[in-house]
């Protein structure tokens, strides 16, 4: 009987963190709501990828959106829309996803990137060159 016991309370325990390090899984939209990006998990890893734009295509064109400051010319003709923004985070504990690394279309840089789940539907990414303490965190809210 008391096999029983621990053994339910492992698997318990161990459903728990699986739910809790899944919390970010959904779409997003970014701070100002212009788009929404589409938070997926790929084996133990956690990526994202821009999923709708307020705006998909270019005014001056008519086109979709290009990655156009993307400095690889490649890679700046291709679409917006799908674009992986985020990648390789792992969690961590306490409703944080670490070691990922975040892609800013506006000016075409990647940086490291840590997100904390501050409840269900809010969620803060915060983008930093070097330390976590230099740099800037954004809101997202969770997209229904």
């Amino acid at each position: 009987m008391k096999k029983i016991i621990i053994t339910t309370f492992i698997f318990l325990l161990a459903n728990t963190f699986s739910f809790a390090q899944d919390a970010i899984v959904g779409t997003w939209f970014n701070t100002e709501k212009t788009g929404k990006v589409e938070i997926y998990k790929s084996g133990d890893k956690f990526f994202g990828k821009l999923v709708w734009l307020e705006e998909p295509n270019d005014p001056d064109d008519g086109l979709p959106k290009r990655d156009k400051e993307n400095p690889d010319s490649g890679a700046a003709k291709k679409p917006l829309l799908g674009k992986i923004l985020l990648k390789e985070f792992t969690y961590s504990g306490e409703n944080v996803w670490e070691d990922g690394k975040i892609y800013d279309p506006e000016n075409g840089k990647i940086y490291s990137c840590k997100m904390t789940l501050k409840d269900n539907n809010n969620l803060d990414v915060r983008g930093f060159i070097g330390f976590s303490l230099l740099g800037r965190t954004e809101n997202w809210t969770r997209a229904k």
